[in-house]
């Protein structure tokens, strides 16, 4: 394939040559030979976007989302790669159950998947023994949803992790304290975790970080030398309580929080965003579940508030979303950059003419989006993974 007439992140306009699944060429005036051209229109090109933070519910709650709908929705919302988290039924708590996702995954061919799993056994809070056991394609724990509560445990965790080459990633939530303070719940977690990771040497990744206060201990954390990465939703960036009353874990934070999670990803203490896609049922949503669907309204929130509200240039936002999660999953040799060698995972983006957001129309099982409605830049136009189209916007 040759993609012609594509914008780079400043404007200059280039063709890409696709051969075999790879980035072959990039330059002015290519020519094809046998391949299929592709006319880009002056549509901005970027690499394929990853998600360090993501919820498909299988096994278990197919009901929500599916392998099928879940790579369905990633593609639509420009990612070929999506890091799942465990808290699954049964909890993705050894490599079977993770191999077996990864596998569907690759049956279906949408999306590239990595599966983590659960730091403790079935999230008992305190059976740690598999982790000593797990093969070495495993490289990420978490006990996204609920925390590690109790200290021995989670320091022996870090240990462990810094023995085997695992990264720890952190929902960071003291639930004897969440009922009543969650801001502090955040905090203190987000303490203990970044200390643990500076005494053991452990790789540590904070997820969807959404206080002042814990993206500041994060950035202290990292000007000590931690091994320490953390991550921002969208929706912690779009929202404030101000403008939005809706349960997602953790909450959404006050105006001063949002404006420190700008500012942390200014600095470069942010590296990446991770969607914490967690698509819900309407019924499951009226009785309470926490979480909205996020894949494919992420480029644009981003874009929309970062880029255009708050004038940051998009190689940085490209950064967040391809190259800085491809660095801290592991994949940076051959996935998040545009370049001859890497894998043609690319996005086609329109980012001149505002689209409104319309929740029936996503490619989710679920629909418990609360940007329906929004005006936003930055429509996927289209998404090739390995060069081969997953996804073109119909209009």
């Amino acid at each position: 394939m040759l993609i012609q007439n594509a914008k780079d992140f400043e404007g200059q306009v280039y063709d890409y040559l696709i051969r075999d699944g790879k980035i072959k060429a990039m330059g002015v005036g290519l020519l094809p030979g046998d391949e299929e051209v592709l006319d880009a229109k002056g549509l901005t090109i970027l690499p394929a976007f990853l998600d360090t933070h993501c919820h498909w519910r299988t096994p278990g709650y197919e009901y929500k989302e599916d392998i099928a709908t879940g790579s369905a929705a990633a593609a639509a919302g420009g990612y070929t790669y999506v890091n799942l988290m465990p808290n699954t039924k049964p909890v993705c708590s050894d490599a079977e159950i993770a191999h077996a996702v990864e596998a569907k995954a690759r049956e279906i061919g949408l999306c590239d998947v990595n599966q983590t799993v659960s730091i403790t056994k079935n999230f008992d809070g305190h059976t740690i023994d598999h982790l000593l056991s797990l093969p070495e394609d495993v490289r990420f724990i978490t006990e996204d949803g609920n925390g590690v509560m109790n200290n021995a445990t989670m320091a022996r965790v870090f240990a462990i992790a810094a023995e085997r080459g695992l990264t720890v990633m952190s929902h960071a939530e003291d639930r004897e304290i969440s009922p009543w303070d969650y801001r502090l719940a955040e905090n203190i977690e987000t303490v203990r975790n970044c200390h643990l990771a500076e005494y053991y040497g452990t790789r540590l990744h904070m997820c969807h970080v959404s206080t002042r206060e814990a993206v500041d201990m994060v950035r202290q954390s990292r000007r000590r030398g931690a091994r320490v990465t953390c991550e921002v939703t969208p929706h912690h960036l779009w929202f404030d309580d101000s403008r939005l009353q809706y349960k997602v874990n953790p909450p959404i934070r006050k105006a001063d929080d949002v404006a420190a999670l700008v500012e942390a990803i200014k600095d470069g203490t942010v590296s990446c965003i991770g969607t914490d896609h967690a698509p819900h049922s309407a019924e499951d949503k009226a009785k309470g579940a926490a979480g909205m669907v996020g894949l494919e309204t992420a480029f644009a929130v981003c874009y929309t508030k970062l880029c255009r509200m708050e004038g940051l240039p998009l190689e940085l936002l490209s950064f967040l979303m391809s190259s800085g999660p491809a660095q801290i999953l592991g994949v940076d040799d051959r996935k998040g950059r545009l370049a001859p060698g890497y894998d043609a995972d690319i996005v086609l983006v329109e980012t001149e003419q505002m689209f409104t957001v319309h929740a029936d129309a996503l490619h989710s099982k679920s629909k418990n989006c609360p940007y329906d409605g929004e005006n936003l830049y930055g429509k996927i136009m289209l998404t090739l993974k390995g060069g081969k189209v997953t996804y073109r916007a119909e209009n």
